[in-house]
C-alpha cells in the first residue's frame, strides 16, 4: 500500500520542510476534527518562487506551478501539526486558492486547477474538495499565488 509520501514523491514533489510565518498567525489551527492552514505562498527554502501578477508577469503555466507550490506547503504545515503522519488526513476539504491577477484576467479557475489536480492524484477520491478560486491586485510579499486549505483528520 502506498503511502500519502510515496505518492506526493511519485508525482515527481517532495515534501518540503514548512514555511515559518511572514506576520502575526499561525500555520494550523484544529476546528474539530478539521485541520485548517493559514494561506501558503510559493515560497521554496525560504524564497519566494513566483511574484508578479498573472498573465502579465507570469504566464499561466508558472501560476499553476505555483499553485502546486502553495499545494506542498500547505500539505506540510499539515504534517508538522499531525507530528508527521499525513496518513491522518481523511480528506481534502476546501481550498481556497487566490491569484495575483491583471484587469480583466478571468482564468483563476485554471491557475487554481493545479492545486486542485495535485490534491487529487495525492488523495484520490479523497482529494476532491470544495474550492474557491479568485483574483487579486495584490498578494503578501507579492506572490504570484497563495492557497488555504481544510483537512479532515481522523486520530493517529
Amino acid at each position: 500500500m502506498t503511502t500519502v509520501l510515496d505518492r506526493i514523491h511519485q508525482l515527481g514533489f517532495s515534501l518540503p520542510t514548512p514555511p515559518n510565518p511572514v506576520a502575526t498567525y499561525i500555520p494550523t489551527i484544529f476546528c474539530g476534527n478539521v485541520l485548517l492552514t493559514s494561506g501558503q505562498i510559493p515560497m521554496v527554502d525560504g524564497e519566494l518562487k513566483y511574484k508578479g501578477s498573472v498573465p502579465s508577469v507570469q504566464p499561466i503555466e508558472a501560476a499553476i506551478r505555483a499553485a502546486e507550490i502553495c499545494g506542498l506547503n500547505a500539505l506540510a504545515v499539515a504534517s508538522a501539526a499531525l507530528d508527521g503522519n499525513l496518513e491522518r488526513i481523511s480528506r481534502v476539504v476546501q481550498l481556497r486558492v487566490y491569484v495575483a491577477s491583471d484587469l480583466g484576467f478571468t482564468d483563476q479557475s485554471l491557475v487554481a486547477n493545479g492545486v486542485s489536480d495535485m490534491m487529487v492524484a495525492i488523495f484520490g477520491e479523497a482529494g476532491r474538495h470544495v474550492r474557491v478560486a479568485l483574483g487579486s491586485i495584490g498578494l503578501p510579499l507579492g506572490a504570484t499565488v497563495e492557497v488555504e486549505a481544510a483537512f479532515e483528520v481522523h486520530d493517529s
